[in-house]
């Protein structure tokens, strides 16, 4: 039979999604491949979704076990909801006699059994079963029973050139529990995958995936997060924001309150990323709110995911000034999330807000606030980059994004735990400062790339069910070091100030 006439030039679906996009379609048939990690890390779980896509699709499978009893993996796929009726597997360490060479399932310890009768047998099997699909677990044990180098590589080759002659797709796993610097199998095999287990001083272990080669094949590079979820390994492909483009209309729209809107120059754009920043309980959750209920006056769907503070408690506050965020009559419209950093990675995160944006529709987020969002990074650089193809990805999409950002302080010289201003298209300043022995608030626009934007600076007050914005303090000077001097007392603003003291 011409198995490669048969199998070749095919690309076969490991079993996760997630994985399958960054291979472009998962991966070429009839090549051997490694898939790599520390103990923990999930090899045997996708190597068990990878043998059960192929059973689904038709296809014969082998599942080659040197490391863990049938009676284990068994165990491990019934974790996740799975059985293993379909994939044959060809057991090599149970504690069966390993003379009986009648039994369906070949045993040996590797202290005992040389390695030529050891593969004789493995090699027999497959050539019995015939398969499409094999899974070679654990490439360690391999590398004991050979015992040195030379005799380890000569075997690699040999494999390769009998599932090569063959067009079987192989998948061997490694524990890398071996010499560190062992790089024969990573030259030897088409492609290999890494997983790997980031741990963080709190909160889960973050966990990501890297394609470190594909021979003759494009894939998407760079290092892509993933979990392990009651339905197996999970990935997250990295945003990369050229890939995703819609085409929209590019308007404003407000936020019911005029003189908010003047101030931004007719409103906030579609399409845009903005940043609302200050100090914190200045009201930079209420005005990043406010957008997002104005929009679903329109008909639009919003999201709103705090970091920070619990939904309830935004809720009641917005309530309270005539902002609605969780209208019942039309669930549809908005959404509001409390997400634990501690517990979620930025590529799960991103990947569902974009789901969001395919299959429902959505049009305006808010993220609430960064610095919550700063505690599921391993460190400033990364959040920019993250940030920087998250925004692009959801600006070309139509989407218009509310980021809002404390910074440390409450008056005076205050600082922000990173500096991603340069990312958004329009950015919102609101301070405190003190006039006439009481503490104000004030808003500004610094910079607004979709409009021409007023330069003042106007009080901003939230009293009663009513947010208001009053009229630009031209007769103060020093309001954004929070310890204003009144320049002229006759003027508009300082009479505006003066009234609401008294």
């Amino acid at each position: 039979m011409n198995f490669k006439a048969k199998r070749e030039g095919r690309r076969l679906s490991t079993g996760c999604h997630g994985l399958d996009l960054i291979l472009q379609g998962g991966l070429p048939a009839g090549q051997m491949y490694l898939l790599e990690g520390d103990p923990g890390t999930g090899k045997t779980t996708l190597a068990m979704q990878f043998m059960l896509a192929g059973a689904m699709e038709g296809e014969q499978t082998l599942y080659i076990t040197l490391s863990e009893s049938m009676e284990e993996l068994q165990s491990a796929a019934a974790s996740h909801g799975w059985g293993l009726e379909r994939v044959p597997i060809l057991e090599l360490t149970s504690d069966e006699l390993a003379g009986d060479e009648d039994t369906q399932y070949t045993v040996f310890h590797p202290s005992e059994v040389e390695l030529v009768s050891t593969m004789r047998r493995m090699l027999a099997e497959v050539e019995r079963v015939n398969p499409h699909r094999v899974v070679f677990d654990s490439l360690s044990e391999l590398r004991l029973l050979a015992g040195d180098s030379v005799r380890y590589r000569r075997q690699l080759l040999a494999l390769k050139s009998f599932f090569a002659q063959r067009a079987i797709t192989v998948l061997i796993l490694d524990d890398r529990t071996g010499d560190g610097k062992d790089k024969q199998l990573q030259s030897i095999a088409h492609g290999v995958l890494r997983l790997q287990k980031l741990p963080r001083e709190y909160g889960v272990t973050r966990r990501n995936i890297e394609v470190l080669k594909l021979r003759g094949s494009a894939y998407r590079e760079g290092f892509h997060d993933y979990a392990i979820r009651t339905e197996g390994v999970v990935v997250y492909p990295r945003v990369i924001a050229s890939e995703h483009r819609d085409s929209f209309v590019a308007e404003m729209f407000t936020s019911n309150v005029p003189e908010l809107d003047a101030l931004l120059g007719g409103g906030l754009q579609r399409g845009t990323s903005n940043l609302v920043i200050g100090p914190t309980g200045v009201g930079k959750s209420t005005i990043a709110a406010l957008y997002a209920a104005a929009a679903t006056t329109r008909g639009e769907r919003a999201a709103i995911f705090t970091f920070d503070e619990l939904v309830g408690t935004l809720s009641r506050r917005c309530t309270q000034l005539g902002v609605i965020i969780d209208d019942m009559t039309e669930p549809a419209k908005m959404s509001v999330e409390q997400i634990d950093p501690a517990e979620l990675s930025p590529g799960e995160f991103a990947v569902r807000i974009l789901k969001m944006v395919d299959e429902q529709g959505l049009r305006v987020l808010v993220l609430d606030s960064l610095n919550g969002y700063m505690q599921s990074m391993a460190g400033e650089q990364e959040l920019i980059l993250h940030l920087h193809e998250l925004l692009g990805c959801l600006n070309l999409r139509g989407v218009t994004t509310i980021m809002t950002l404390a910074q440390s302080g409450l008056v005076g010289n205050m600082q922000a735990p990173v500096n991603v201003s340069y990312l958004a298209d329009c950015v919102i300043l609101m301070r405190y400062f003190e006039a006439f022995g009481e503490v104000r608030q004030a808003i500004s626009v610094l910079k607004n790339r979709s409009a021409e934007h007023e330069r003042t600076i106007r009080e901003l007050s939230f009293k009663g069910d009513k947010i208001t914005v009053g009229d630009p303090l031209h007769s103060f000077q020093g309001i954004l070091t929070g310890v204003p001097n009144l320049v002229d007392a006759t003027m508009p603003g300082a009479a505006v100030v003066g009234a609401a003291r008294e």
